[in-house]
């Protein structure tokens, strides 16, 4: 059986009916394979392997891409109404977008060994700026992660999770996800700020707890000092955004010096995307994650 709803027989006579030239009978199909969700695939997949119709490899990899994002909707519905505690988990969902066939497991497994290379380094008795210094010793020294070349700044590989660990490289956005990954799972009290045309860390007080991150005006104090991820984790302070902010001619506001939530870094990924897309010229993936877009800020 295909899935409880359609047995193997009707399964091949829909198959069937695929490259039916009636574009209402092709939608009709469609749309009943959409209804049967990701168990219809693999099946999908067979038929596509195991035939030589352009017309039909073309709808059957339409149809597949169809599921895969409606699925991914889904997923990321509800990884914003539940699930946004857990940033790697919305970085991965992003990720499926252009890799359906992502490994997690092994994106996991390369994360937890520079998780656990920061914390043979780390000693209970470290300043903040010593925790800072272990940090960008293992991720930019010991693995060699860095920013982007030039070239390939607004190239949308740099926006997923999967290709920085493969490259070692990302956007300021992406090497931010990582520090914040790695720092937060060994409870140090590092987080994203959504600073315009960039995106950077803050090191909060250690009694983290604590604080309300939700109270923008009032968490400023508890902020010791800011990392930029992109520049190998050099530390500044509130005065360089505030001249950062002013080469840009933007006003101050609290957004822009205080933490972001899990939510808003995924929306900044995604705003990311689509500006390369864009570049690219790619109009079907520019639609498709603006929907995606839609989903992560109507919560």
């Amino acid at each position: 059986m295909v899935s409880k709803r359609i047995n193997k027989k009707e399964f091949t006579a829909l198959v069937h009916l695929l490259d039916d030239p009636d574009e209402y009978v092709y939608t009709e199909i469609k749309n009943k394979f959409l209804s049967l969700g990701p168990p219809a695939i693999p099946h999908l997949e067979n038929v596509w392997e195991n035939t030589y119709d352009i017309i039909l490899q073309k709808r059957i990899e339409q149809i597949i891409h169809n599921i895969q994002l409606q699925n991914l909707k889904n997923e990321l519905k509800k990884w914003v109404f539940t699930e946004s505690d857990d940033l790697l988990k919305g970085l991965l969902l992003i990720a499926h977008y252009q890799y359906p066939d992502l490994d997690e497991e092994k994106i996991r497994k390369q994360l937890k060994q520079i998780i656990q290379d920061v914390w043979l380094d780390l000693r209970e008795d470290l300043t903040a700026l010593e925790k800072v210094q272990v940090l960008n010793h293992i991720l930019y020294e010991v693995h060699g992660f860095s920013g982007s070349s030039i070239a390939s700044y607004y190239s949308p590989q740099n926006s997923f999770f999967n290709c920085l660990l493969e490259a070692k490289r990302g956007n300021p956005v992406m090497l931010s996800c990582l520090y914040i990954l790695v720092a937060q799972e060994l409870k140090i009290p590092i987080y994203g700020v959504n600073l315009p045309e960039h995106f950077i860390c803050a090191f909060l007080d250690e009694d983290k707890n604590l604080i309300n991150l939700s109270d923008e005006n009032g968490i400023k104090e508890h902020i010791l000092f800011y990392i930029n991820p992109y520049r190998k984790g050099v530390v500044f302070h509130h005065s360089d955004i505030d001249l950062f902010l002013k080469q840009l001619k933007l006003e101050s506001s609290a957004a822009f010096y205080t933490p972001c939530s899990h939510i808003d870094i995924i929306v900044r990924v995604l705003r990311n995307l689509i500006f390369s897309y864009e570049k690219l010229g790619h109009t079907d993936k520019i639609e498709e994650l603006k929907s995606l877009l839609d989903i992560a800020t109507n919560h």
